[in-house]
């Protein structure tokens, strides 16, 4: 059975740094490109950053661009979200994810098959 469990959430105030992390298990985690989502209340659920199986290629929204960072140890089957001058409107769910394609994020869209529980993240004015 795949799991990834998110952790590291929590409530921080405007301009601050988050770390989130997701362990993965059940699966070859080395074998997943993993990615990052997140949903505000009453909002569609956003893409945020994406790393491939070997972290060659990352993709990210716009919104996050330059401000969060995404990583990946193969090795601790755990990918990370580094969050930095968070913004209220950053405010919301994160949700990690796996995609089991061999693919290049540079040319193509991350695809998730499997999700995490999520993660509260609350940025403060």
């Amino acid at each position: 059975q795949v799991q990834l469990v998110e952790s590291g959430g929590g409530l921080v105030q405007a301009g601050g740094s988050l770390r989130l992390s997701c362990a993965g298990s059940g699966l070859t985690f080395s074998r997943y490109g993993m990615g990052w989502f997140r949903q505000a209340p009453g909002k569609e659920r956003e893409f945020l950053a994406a790393r491939s199986r070997n972290g060659g290629s990352t993709r990210y929204a716009d919104s996050v661009k330059g401000r969060f960072t995404i990583s990946r140890d193969n090795a601790k089957n755990t990918v990370y979200l580094q969050m930095n001058s968070l913004k209220p409107e950053d405010t919301a769910v994160y949700y990690c994810a796996a995609d089991r394609r061999l693919v290049n994020y540079l040319d193509t869209m991350f695809e998730a098959d499997y999700w995490g529980q999520g993660t509260q993240v609350t940025v403060s004015s």
